[in-house]
């Protein structure tokens, strides 16, 4: 396995000699196959004659999550810990402040290595930890397929201007490998605070807000598999004629496993290449997501309405006055309270499920920007409402999807009232694509499992 590409030191370090332990900081690649920072850490364990040790920091708070997100995790976390074990290498857990609790843990190691952070949060917890400590901290690109550097070193306008760059250089990266067991065990090291792995404890020990619904999807490995095992048999050869049909499941169900590391994009990838039908579903997960990393990589403001095109601002600000049929409040917007039977579906099925269909959901962020006075007050609640409510919400994909409702990444359309030149979607247009009244029975039986509807 080639690394010169996917590594980048993060300070200038030397390394720890009479280190106790490789420090693999697992942060946003919750798995152990396909894991290129797993297999980067025992490679340098074994030649420096030393253990891994996997540590995992749960925050009490997390960017809007809630304590389905929690337990999502903490499901595909038990298995990370038992496929660790067969591997002889221990995961330990603190509930604590990041950098904090990584501080102490790497006293004693010869080198931490992490995944790649792409958002705001995890550039901060890597650039704070590597200037504070006195061993090399290594970041390890994981969680795409292609480098997000190696693919462009800037903001790429579209999947137009992106596709060309990583279709060149796919096959390079695309690497099948098998993460091998390291020379030694470190079963046996404890640290100070570590809990003890059991998800209703360490729930109870987090500052979270409670769901009213219980988990629809199950978190883990086992489960993505599941999942992705059932599309490439049942799906894939109907996905790009029905993927966008509401009222059907012909989507892979992958984002929110894709979103916490759970799969790798690149195993996906790789069961999915080879067969007939795949060119949708690899435009989506390889130039569509890929899209989403590089957008929230090198655009700072990726979750305010400042990342919008120079051709969107200009185009709303000329329309910040027009009328409104309809005006709904985020309290109301959060209760499905509105006049649009599918809107409201939508919104259920996403507070019900912690998924909303994908086509629903690019209507679902048109009518927000068209029922708000104020675009970035729009802005802030489609921010607000995928982040609380959607499993794969607060990542890279999520974002994208949000600003894309508003332009970007698109072109400009017709100019019209409210949405000037941004893409336009209504109610009349679902209605003649798709069968709308078999989406709400679906919606209504999601609400019958949950004991919602009579």
């Amino acid at each position: 396995m080639k690394y010169d590409n996917r590594i980048e030191f993060k300070n200038n370090k030397k390394l720890n000699k009479k280190g106790e332990y490789a420090l693999y900081w697992m942060q946003n690649a919750m798995r152990v196959d396909y894991n290129h920072v797993l297999d980067f850490c025992v490679r340098k364990a074994n030649e420096m004659d030393v253990p891994v040790l996997v540590i995992f920091i749960i925050n009490k708070t997390y960017m809007d999550a809630t304590e389905n997100h929690y337990k999502f995790m903490l499901q595909g976390l038990s298995e990370v810990k038992d496929e660790l074990l067969k591997k002889n290498i221990k995961i330990s857990f603190l509930i604590g402040e990041t950098v904090d609790k990584l501080m102490e843990v790497c006293e004693k190691a010869s080198f931490v290595a992490t995944e790649k952070g792409y958002l705001k949060n995890e550039k901060n917890w890597r650039q704070t930890l590597s200037s504070k400590i006195n061993i090399p901290m290594i970041e390890v690109d994981t969680n795409v397929i292609v480098p997000v550097k190696e693919v462009s070193d800037k903001e790429e306008y579209a999947a137009y201007t992106i596709r060309p760059k990583i279709n060149k250089m796919l096959e390079q990266y695309a690497l099948d490998f098998k993460v091998d067991s390291p020379n030694n065990s470190s079963l046996n090291i404890e640290l100070i605070d570590e809990v003890d792995f059991d998800i209703n404890n360490i729930l109870s020990m987090l500052s979270l807000e409670t769901n009213e619904y219980e988990l629809y999807y199950k978190g883990g490995v086992s489960e993505a598999r599941a999942h992705l095992k059932a599309f490439l048999e049942n799906k894939l050869d109907n996905y790009a004629k029905l993927r966008n049909e509401p009222s059907l499941d012909f989507q892979s169900n992958m984002s929110m496993y894709l979103q916490f590391g759970q799969i790798s994009p690149l195993e996906i990838y790789l069961k999915t290449k080879h067969k007939n039908n795949n060119d949708q579903f690899i435009e989506e997960l390889v130039i569509r997501r890929e899209l989403s990393y590089n957008f929230v990589y090198y655009n700072t403001d990726y979750d305010s309405y400042k990342c919008l095109p120079n051709w969107v601002i200009k185009s709303l600000d000329k329309h910040r006055e027009d009328k409104r049929e309809y005006i709904y409040n985020l309290s109301q917007l959060e209760n499905s309270d509105t006049h649009d039977n599918y809107w409201n579906a939508c919104q259920k099925e996403m507070v019900l499920t912690g998924k909303m269909h994908g086509y629903m959901r690019m209507y679902w962020g048109k009518k927000v920007i068209e029922w708000t006075k104020d675009y970035k007050k729009a802005y802030e609640i489609l921010i607000y409402l995928n982040n609380k409510y959607n499993i794969d919400g607060r990542g890279p994909n999520a974002y994208a999807g949000v600003a894309w409702c508003f332009g970007k990444h698109d072109r400009p359309w017709f100019e019209r009232n409210i949405f000037g030149k941004i893409r336009y979607m209504n109610d009349q247009g679902l209605k003649r694509k798709f069968d709308m009244d078999a989406y709400l029975k679906k919606i209504k039986r999601i609400e019958e499992f949950y004991g919602q509807v009579d």
